[in-house]
């Protein structure tokens, strides 16, 4: 009878030996490499950086890999072979659907073992890691390199596949950190940043290719002179015309062409302009910001795919004199100008406004009466600073050197510098206002001479609009509107101040 309980006892011992096992989960359980074959596997095959049609890393690591299922004897189905090229696993952003798709298709139980050429192409951040460690407790997943195994379930494994993907992730971290050190130091010596090659230059972005920098003056001088880009890059691509990466040109690589910064020598760090690049121009800066003050008024004056119902024929022009600000169009109460300062809270406030219509005519006649005397003759390709503006601009710059030096001596912090040096760089903008680097010739084409006021009509007519106002802008520097000093409806043509720009007569 003793003999008996004691075999109960055993068996009942086993029992619960066996559900302790069942209850452990896979923790628990050891296969050896001989019980693998035939069992289900996936490739995962990835590499950060590569060109959109170069396979040959993903292609040799999934090479690779099928040599490690075959010499397990693992089956690998052809919808279980997941590639992220092109893509990094560091960053915490960046959307890997390969990886994707592989957990997805574990958390299913579709495999048992994933193959890859090493664990840093499957993770580099240790959320990834937990993440699969956490589908890999239900679906006991085992983990194959070229150099090593880790099972999933083992926690001998987990503990060293974490050192491992917190080495990965600490790597990319130095590199990260390199890298924006080298692009911080490049920023601060005024060189280019590298990437794409930028139109109008070679790679190196500091050497002008003379064929693509002619085409760059003309899509700014005709785009100042009122041509569209859907116009310039239809005429572009009629002439066979290509861009940087050989592709046709249309109105969005025109747009590009025109907010590209690089062509008017600024250096750009993070979306900011920062001070003047180290290599040669291709256009001025005053031409570049006209043609960016132009683009934000065509963007604000079309507007759902509607014209604006009245064109303000010197905007860019009109200047209160109270704040210094330039006054823009409004037809809230009538069409005027008013100063822009008007509903700011940062700003004292300012109520100026006049007649556009009135201003317009009075500017009008006072333009055409100036072309009616030019003579192109002699006439020079730019139109110049003077010598206290130039002076004014050096001045300026030199400040901007000596700034920048106690930026990097660390005499000033960081925004203080940026505070400083917009500062400056707003005087310096002022100021090159003034100077417009474009052909005469083609921008007062047609209008000079006896004939000017018939040429000015016809082109009214026709709704040359956007050509008026380049003209009004060759001619003129600033309409200036002072504060009124008579009361009642009666104009006051004593406000307004024409500045002519520095051209002959």
């Amino acid at each position: 009878m003793a003999e008996e309980e004691k075999d109960q006892q055993t068996q009942a011992r086993l029992r619960r030996a066996l559900r302790a096992r069942q209850a452990a989960g896979t923790q628990r359980t050891r296969q050896r490499p001989s019980d693998w074959a035939g069992e289900t596997a996936a490739i995962y095959c990835r590499i950060s950086h590569a060109n959109d049609d170069d396979q040959t890393g993903v292609d040799r690591q999934e090479r690779i890999c099928r040599e490690v299922a075959e010499r397990l004897g693992l089956t690998v189905a052809e919808d279980q072979v997941f590639v992220d090229n092109n893509r990094s696993a560091w960053q915490r952003k960046r959307k890997r659907p390969g990886w994707d798709a592989l957990l997805a298709h574990a958390g299913q139980g579709r495999i048992r073992h994933v193959l890859t050429y090493h664990p840093d192409r499957l993770m580099r951040q240790p959320r990834d890691l937990e993440e699969l460690l956490q589908i890999a407790d239900d679906h006991d997943i085992t983990l194959h390199g070229q150099a090593n195994r880790r099972d999933l379930a083992d926690p001998d494994d987990r503990f060293f596949l974490r050192i491992e993907v917190a080495h990965a992730c600490r790597s990319s971290d130095d590199t990260s950190r390199r890298l924006i050190d080298a692009l911080v130091e490049r920023a601060q010596d005024g060189r280019p940043h590298t990437g794409r090659r930028r139109y109008g230059y070679d790679r190196t972005g500091t050497v002008i290719i003379p064929e693509e920098a002619e085409i760059v003056r003309e899509v700014f001088t005709r785009y100042l002179d009122g041509v569209s880009p859907v116009q310039l890059a239809r005429e572009l691509h009629e002439r066979g015309e290509k861009t940087a990466e050989g592709r046709s040109w249309n109105a969005p690589r025109v747009r590009d062409l025109l907010s590209n910064r690089h062509i008017a020598g600024i250096r750009v760090f993070r979306g900011e302009e920062i001070g003047d690049g180290e290599w040669p121009a291709i256009i001025d800066k005053g031409m570049w910001r006209e043609a960016q003050e132009r683009r934000a008024y065509r963007a604000a004056a079309v507007k759902r795919g509607e014209r604006p119902v009245r064109f303000y024929l010197l905007r860019g022009v009109v200047t209160c004199t109270g704040c210094g600000k330039v006054m823009g169009g409004s037809g809230a109460s009538g069409s005027k100008y008013v100063c822009n300062h008007g509903h700011r809270l940062d700003a004292p406030r300012c109520n100026r406004a006049v007649s556009a219509p009135i201003l317009e005519q009075f500017v009008t006649e006072a333009a055409i009466s100036l072309l009616e005397r030019l003579d192109l003759t002699d006439a020079p390709t730019p139109s110049a600073l003077s010598q206290e503006d130039q002076a004014a601009i050096d001045a300026d710059r030199r400040e901007l050197d000596d700034l920048k030096d106690m930026w990097e001596s660390q005499e000033l912090k960081t925004r203080e510098y940026r505070e400083m040096r917009k500062t400056v760089e707003a005087r310096i903008a002022e100021v090159e206002q003034k100077m417009i680097v474009r052909p005469v010739t083609e921008v007062l084409d047609g209008l000079v001479g006896p004939h000017a006021r018939q040429s000015w009509e016809a082109l009214e007519k026709a709704g040359e609009q956007q050509r008026l106002n380049a003209v009004m802008r060759f001619l003129f520097a600033a309409v200036k509107i002072k504060a009124a000093t008579k009361k009642g409806r009666q104009f006051d043509y004593g406000r307004i101040d024409i500045e002519q720009n520095p051209i002959w007569v």
